[in-house]
């Protein structure tokens, strides 16, 4: 239940033009619904600005086609992350609208009521192209929360002047994410050349040494670029959640 459908339903009752016993019989739905095999926070929104988003390894394709019904029924919409492609095909296939990318795994299904818009855009930049799929669950997932999204791709240290040359992107971001696998090393240079939030996400790209990660995730949280934010490896999700809460202050 989106906070503004709430806001809007109380309005009405406040003018009159809705009863007190229909806006109760709006409300009525529980917060939480008990599936089988899940139990569906349908009061996420009022509590953080966005629905429940469903994490699709681990579960059966039907039972994510199913909380996904069960979210889509109240108007919600839903996100879905880390979606294999019989998944997708799935969903594709009992929500016809719903916005596939196979790239960054994710099934986006726009709510009824759109969601409050984001204050200024979120960039989001890829070290190199390996990095992508990371990068676009960071992307998909911000716009989903309503916010801008724009991409600044394949711009890693390696060949620098190709960041340098676009950094004017950078200082007009409200936040920037930086999505890089190796040595990790492109949020500090970034951190260094913008004053907005800078939100790091490690990834797992990289030979033997860079440990699946943990070399570049080392390296953020090491970096002497003051006051960059580091999330899990391979975390664009989480990276996203946090740029919308910035532009959603």
């Amino acid at each position: 239940m989106i906070r503004d459908r709430v806001r809007d339903l109380l309005g009405k009752v406040a003018d009159g033009t809705l009863r007190i016993d229909d806006a109760l019989d709006r409300l009525a739905h529980a917060p939480v619904e008990e599936l089988p095999y899940a139990s569906i926070d349908h009061h996420r929104a009022l509590r953080q600005g966005f629905p429940e988003v469903i994490y699709a390894p681990g579960k059966t394709v039907e039972q994510t086609v199913g909380i996904a019904e069960r979210i889509a029924q109240r108007g919600d919409g839903f996100l879905v992350t880390r979606t294999d492609d019989a998944t997708r095909e799935a969903l594709r296939a009992r929500f016809p609208s719903v916005e596939l990318n196979a790239l960054g795994r994710t099934a986006w299904l726009a709510p009824d009521q759109s969601a409050p818009r984001g204050v200024g855009d979120v960039l989001v930049v890829t070290a190199g192209t390996s990095d992508l799929p990371v990068a676009e669950e960071a992307a998909v997932t911000a716009t989903a929360m309503g916010n801008t999204v724009k991409r600044l791709t394949d711009v890693g240290v390696a060949g620098i002047h190709r960041l340098l040359a676009r950094a004017s992107e950078l200082h007009t971001a409200r936040v920037v994410i930086v999505v890089a696998g190796m040595d990790g090393a492109l949020p500090s240079v970034v951190g260094g050349l913008t004053r907005v939030p800078v939100i790091a996400v490690p990834t797992s790209v990289g030979y033997g040494a860079s440990f699946g990660g943990i070399a570049a995730l080392l390296s953020m949280l090491s970096s002497c670029a003051a006051g960059v934010t580091v999330v899990n490896i391979d975390n664009g999700f989480g990276a996203a959640v946090a740029a919308s809460r910035i532009t959603h202050d």
